[in-house]
This record gives C-alpha cells, sequence and structure tokens, in this order.
C-alpha cells in the first residue's frame, strides 16, 4: 500500500500550569474540566518511559487505511519507506516529539540531561528542544540561561535562598519568537505563552525550582541534585534564532521559507504559501508540518481522498509517497521540521 500524509490522535496531558488555550485558539477538543498544559502531536516511546507504561507510547494514526495503527507499527512495517535514511534513536523510537505547550502560569525551572550526564547515566536522556511562540500575553516572558557571572557556586546558594529566579536571564517573547534550547540550558517557559514545541524524543526533566507552588496541598519534588549536574554554566545568547534569519528552499518551489534552528538534531524552517498554489512535493525524507495558520490539501497517486491539513494539526509525510502534490486552500505558514 502506498504510504501518505499521517495524521495522529494528540495525547493531552493535564498539568497544574495548564489552561484550555489549546481548544480556544488551536480548535482542538479537550477533555471537560480539565487543565492542559501539553498536546502531544507526534510521539513515539518505549515501554517504561512514559508513565511506567508496559508499552510502547506511540501516536495512533487517525487518517486514511492505516487509521488505529500507532506510529512504531509503521516503523516496524514500512521502515525505509517511511523513516527514509533517517536513523531511529533508543530502541528504534522515531526520532522526534511534537508538542503544543499552554502556560497559564509558569512552568517550573528545569534542566534537561547534559550530554556528559546522558552518557554516565543511561537511564536518562538528551532533550534539546526549541519553543515557537504562538501567542502569548502582553509582558509574557522565558527564563533562558544563566546571568553572566553565575556558577554552580552561587547558583547552588541561591537555591538555598530562594532566589533562582534572580540567576537566570529573562527573555520578552514576541508572537513568532524561536527559542532553541539545547540539553543542559537552564530554562523556564513563562505565563502567558502558547507555543509549538519541537524536540528529541525525551522525556527526562530536572526541575530545580518552581516558584513555590503546592499541588495537592504539597510542594512538588524538585531534581536539585541533578539539576546541578546539568546546567551549563556559560550564559546563554538570548538571541532569538538559533542561526539568524537565513532564507531557506523549502521542499515546495513556491514556498519561502525562512530557517529558524540548525541543530544536531533537528532543523525547523518557516515556511509559507498562498491561496491557490499548487505544485508537486518532492521529499524523499520524512518531514513533520506543524501548521499554524491556513489550510492545505495533500493528494497522493492511487489514495484517496486527500489529506486537508488545518491550523493546529501536525502531518508526518513519509519519505516515500506516490507523487504527492499540494494545493493551498488559504493562504497558509507551517513549521516545517526536518532532519539532518
Amino acid at each position: 500500500m502506498s504510504l501518505y500524509p499521517l495524521l495522529f490522535q494528540p495525547r493531552y496531558l493535564e498539568k497544574i500550569w495548564g489552561g484550555r488555550r489549546i481548544e480556544t485558539a488551536l480548535g482542538k477538543t479537550l477533555p471537560a474540566g480539565k487543565l492542559i498544559g501539553e498536546s502531544w502531536e507526534l510521539f513515539d516511546f518505549p515501554p517504561g518511559v512514559v508513565d511506567d507504561s508496559f508499552d510502547w507510547v506511540s501516536a495512533t494514526v487517525i487518517n486514511g487505511p492505516l487509521a488505529g495503527q500507532s506510529l512504531h507499527q509503521l516503523v516496524q512495517k514500512y521502515g525505509p519507506q517511511l523513516h527514509g535514511d533517517v536513523a531511529l534513536v533508543g530502541q528504534g523510537q522515531f526520532p522526534i516529539l511534537i508538542k503544543f505547550l499552554d502556560a497559564r502560569q509558569d512552568l517550573s525551572v528545569q534542566v534537561h540531561p547534559s550530554p556528559q550526564y546522558a552518557k554516565e547515566n543511561p537511564e536518562s536522556h538528551l532533550k534539546t528542544e526549541a519553543w515557537y511562540v504562538l501567542e502569548h500575553e502582553p509582558d509574557a516572558r522565558i527564563l533562558k540561561g544563566v546571568m553572566p557571572g553565575v556558577t554552580r557556586q552561587s547558583f547552588e546558594q541561591a537555591v538555598r535562598d530562594n532566589t533562582v529566579e534572580q540567576q537566570i536571564q529573562p527573555v520578552t517573547v514576541r508572537q513568532g519568537d524561536c527559542h532553541f534550547l539545547p540539553s543542559g540550558t537552564v530554562h523556564a517557559l513563562g505565563a502567558g505563552i502558547l507555543a509549538a514545541e519541537v524536540q528529541t524524543p525525551s522525556d527526562t526533566t530536572f526541575r530545580v525550582y518552581d516558584f513555590n507552588r503546592l499541588e495537592n496541598g504539597q510542594p512538588r519534588k524538585l531534581h536539585i541534585t541533578q539539576a546541578l549536574e546539568c546546567i551549563d554554566f556559560a550564559p546563554q545568547s538570548a538571541a532569538v534564532q538559533s542561526s539568524g534569519h537565513e532564507a531557506q528552499r523549502a521542499a515546495c518551489d513556491f514556498a519561502h521559507g525562512e530557517r529558524l534552528v540548525a541543530s544536531p538534531f533537528f532543523h525547523i524552517t518557516k515556511v509559507s504559501m498562498s491561496q491557490h498554489q499548487h505544485q508537486p512535493i518532492t521529499y524523499d525524507r520524512p518531514v513533520v508540518w506543524i501548521m499554524l495558520e491556513g489550510a492545505v490539501e495533500i493528494t497522493v497517486k492511487g489514495q484517496t481522498p486527500a489529506t486537508r491539513i488545518v491550523r493546529g494539526q501536525t502531518v508526518l509525510l513519509p519519505a516515500a509517497m506516490n507523487q504527492p502534490h499540494i494545493r493551498v486552500l488559504a493562504d497558509c505558514l507551517w513549521l516545517e521540521v526536518t532532519f539532518p
């Protein structure tokens, strides 16, 4: 059977800091009465990694003849037809995790394992990520990297003195900003921000400070010892893009592309196309689109119906499709995630 653009059922995670903006802004139907902080759009985790599950936690296809099958099942069944020459990771995972984040409140100040820590602690996994700001409240900010002059010793003292927030660089956000956060960067997503997140497939997070917040009457668990081992105490650049505003040819010749992130794990390009444009798609590797505005329709020879993609949806385009073709239904903007 010919592969085609794949849409997946999101996995909604209730969070103390979450809200309902993923529903009101992105059109998703959230569980009633729940504060949802994360919508996992594309994910593939082996047993024991997420919620100590005994099974793979992997996104389920919701469109076309493959509906009901998981991303992991398709990786096993189709191999390079799906993932091309892009290497799988871990126990055969698809090598990317895509989320939407709704920060009604500040997220905890946290860090993900540094390369050295991950090497010495196999149960911990690198997590390099990037945030793209979709919407934000006035004066919303993130925390990103230590302030100049902060050392491990002064940071550890700040933990004891309850002054951690003063040790980290605040960065005011704007809609359309993209912030790159390599593993080892201490950071926090600020209140009032709705963001798309692209990251390596890891769920290892070490909290070092949580704004003295209580959950069910108790402080949330912190991981201060692990965090201090992982934090990169070299000041991080407050620059928005990791590689500047670089023009980049997208897969579609009519599209305008702007490279936002170029990392060893993933590239992110912001792509726009105008209504009524149409043309072949010339990928020969897997690509993920996160639709931010507008609508497109993708047809694949021998596969009906066409796949329609609108704001708030994430689609995986397999490496091998039979003459895929895009038609723009309304002026559109998306994030194109590719692999180095």
